[in-house]
């Protein structure tokens, strides 16, 4: 926001609670948005106005999961904006059609042993054959109930049947990769283009995730030859369907996610490698609109 705005565009902004069908129309009660240089006050928002999304050069959608019928809301809506002519990135159909954790099962040479059930016996055959492994939920984020069972299959049962809520939740479980002590990767797609450095995202001390909300450490990196393959693989077909901004998780080599909804680790990558990501950002955004 802050280089769009050094930049000369206008900046808007609302929650999605203030998207409205009104008058055959989707419209949103919206605010002005000003970026200030003051760390403590950093934003000034203007007074409430009503305006048509397609009356903008662009809207994003910039809602963390969880993927609840609310979210989806959201998305149906904004496809009814798509319809009226607006712009909206990323493409709402596409999010709806991409889900963070199952999308990787499109692309399934490039993931590691996957299980994806509600089954606890399904849990347990794959924990006998890879003897050390990860479970989470489909909606999580942030490395939200994350858990390993290692070969001793300590609390497995109890781990699924909590996490599964006894079957009425369907669960990822995927080998424990022990590359994950180098880094969960994050791999920022824009454009159809691949910003060359990720951010690994290390566990420190016990901790098994390396999510920055779980307290990893951010390390910017510039990206190896496997990433960079996986990277120009995926980016100019996840383009093409809309989805502008994508941020994929890689562990050894291995795609574990492909995030769509909010991907993050712009100011870290930029900070810490002095490649700009916003700049990058920007300049595809205004190609896009060109």
């Amino acid at each position: 926001m802050r280089v769009a705005q050094e930049a000369g565009h206008h900046l808007w902004f609302c929650q999605s609670r203030n998207i409205l069908w009104r008058d055959d129309l989707v419209v949103a009660d919206c605010q002005t948005l000003v970026i200030k240089p003051s760390s403590t006050s950093w934003f000034e928002l203007g007074s409430i106005e009503s305006r048509s999304l397609k009356s903008f050069s662009v809207v994003f959608m910039r809602t963390d999961p969880p993927f609840d019928i609310e979210y989806l809301n959201t998305t149906w809506l904004l496809s009814a904006a798509v319809r009226q002519g607006a712009k909206v990135l990323n493409d709402p159909a596409a999010v709806r059609d991409h889900s963070e954790k199952l999308s990787i099962t499109e692309f399934a040479e490039l993931i590691p042993p996957t299980l994806v059930t509600r089954e606890l016996s399904a849990v347990e055959k794959f924990h006998q054959t890879h003897r050390d492994i990860v479970i989470k939920p489909l909606d999580g984020m942030g490395g939200m109930g994350v858990f390993r069972v290692g070969s001793d299959g300590l609390n497995l049962a109890s781990i699924v049947e909590t996490l599964g809520e006894n079957g009425a939740r369907t669960l990822m479980v995927q080998r424990f990769l022990p590359e994950i002590a180098q880094g969960d990767k994050r791999v920022l797609l824009i454009g159809g283009e691949v910003v060359p450095f990720s951010l690994a995202r290390i566990p420190q001390g016990n901790e098994i995730r390396g999510n920055l909300a779980a307290g990893g450490k951010g390390v910017a990196m510039p990206l190896t030859e496997v990433e960079r393959k996986i990277a120009e693989r995926l980016a100019p077909v996840l383009n093409q369907r809309g989805l502008f901004l994508v941020g994929l998780d890689l562990i050894g080599g291995y795609l574990t996610e492909i995030n769509v909804t909010s991907p993050t680790c712009f100011v870290e990558i930029t900070e810490q490698s002095r490649f700009d990501v916003s700049q990058f950002f920007l300049k595809a955004l205004e190609k896009e609109l060109s």
